[in-house]
């Protein structure tokens, strides 16, 4: 992990201290990331994570970081895993009550799942657009996914610390992983 990561994060979630939702936010989105550094060390480093915690007392329920390649499974977005999981240890397919924190803004279809879900709130870090500097993308809001449903209830915010989760995209592993991310997207299948 490098030391510019830790550098920005520490005095990111130094500045949470005092009682604000939005220095919450970026408390929260600065953990998240930092947790999600911890991949740049594997063989698989990941850009993308995602937790669900309580609206109110912010006691985390789930995280889990993307896995679309070790499950074979392009579904397996950060995003999505965590509400499944969510959804699984509540015994619930409702989310009311609970904040989906992510380290990139979620796709369309990651948003559509927390809408569904019927999460309060989403708060994200890097953007869509920052996203598709480096892989794929499917270049829509989230803020207009959930302003096109008529369960927009959830309120998006974003993005918070955008520079410490862009600094997971930029990282050198990073880099050489979406190399061949890049060029698995070029393969045609007959």
């Amino acid at each position: 992990m490098g030391r510019e990561i830790r550098r920005v994060l520490s005095s990111t979630m130094a500045a949470c201290s005092d009682y604000d939702p939005a220095l919450l936010d970026q408390q929260r989105i600065a953990a998240l990331a930092l947790w999600t550094a911890r991949t740049l060390t594997s063989d698989r480093p990941v850009p993308f994570a995602a937790e669900i915690v309580h609206s109110t007392t912010g006691e985390r329920l789930m995280r889990a970081l993307n896995a679309v390649t070790p499950e074979n499974d392009p579904s397996a977005h950060a995003e999505l895993r965590t509400v499944r999981l969510a959804c699984r240890k509540l015994k619930s397919y409702s989310l009311k009550g609970y904040t989906l924190y992510s380290t990139c803004e979620p796709c369309p279809m990651c948003m559509a799942n927390a809408l569904w879900a019927g999460l309060d709130r989403v708060v994200y870090g890097a953007t869509i657009a920052d996203a598709n500097r480096f892989c794929r993308q499917i270049r829509i809001p989230a803020t207009e996914v959930a302003e096109r449903s008529d369960m927009s209830a959830t309120v998006v915010t974003g993005p918070v610390c955008r520079d410490e989760c862009l600094a997971l995209f930029t990282h050198p592993k990073m880099q050489e992983a979406f190399k061949t991310w890049s060029s698995a997207k070029e393969l045609v299948v007959n």
